[in-house]
């Protein structure tokens, strides 16, 4: 019986620990999450860097990402790429992002990202970057965004 007892306590701490970990890159604020972020690493002296992430509005009605803040560059944005005569051209959502009701978002590289634009230092891999979401209806909510390499990102994809 004493046997039983410590199996079941070692099984229910491994789920414990098991479900904490698999929440790490997850955040809940409202009917809104925010998962999957992260920051791209970038080589000293760099003048910008992105951010990507999958929001998921698990609402009955639509939410807007109105703009985006952070200490590690002295303007952010959202932003979204184009094809304009056969080059990519990337520009402002001045209108923010719809997050529709019961759809999800993905803010990834070659579409809608949020951009750091003059960095106020290196974006080093392994640091996190505290970043503020302002959305019209949920509110601000602080997400915080480890900073990878791309191809370390690629390789291991989403967590």
């Amino acid at each position: 019986m004493n046997t039983l007892i410590k199996q079941v306590a070692v099984a229910a701490i491994l789920v414990l620990f098991s479900s904490v970990a698999g929440s790490a890159h997850e955040l809940k604020h409202g009917d809104l999450m925010m998962m999957h972020q992260w920051v791209r690493a970038t080589p000293e002296k760099a003048p910008t860097s992105a951010g990507y992430l999958i929001i998921r509005n698990m609402g009955k009605t639509a939410d807007r990402l109105v703009s985006v803040e952070s200490s590690i560059a002295r303007k952010t944005e959202v932003h979204t790429m184009t094809m304009d005569g056969g080059v990519m051209r990337m520009r402002q959502l001045e209108d923010g992002l719809e997050i529709p009701a019961g759809g999800e978002v993905a803010l990834k590289q070659g579409a809608e990202h949020i951009m750091f634009m003059g960095l106020t230092g290196q974006v080093k891999e392994g640091a996190d970057v505290t970043v503020r979401l302002n959305f019209e209806k949920a509110g601000p909510v602080d997400v915080t965004f480890p900073v990878q390499k791309k191809d370390n990102h690629m390789k291991h994809g989403t967590h």
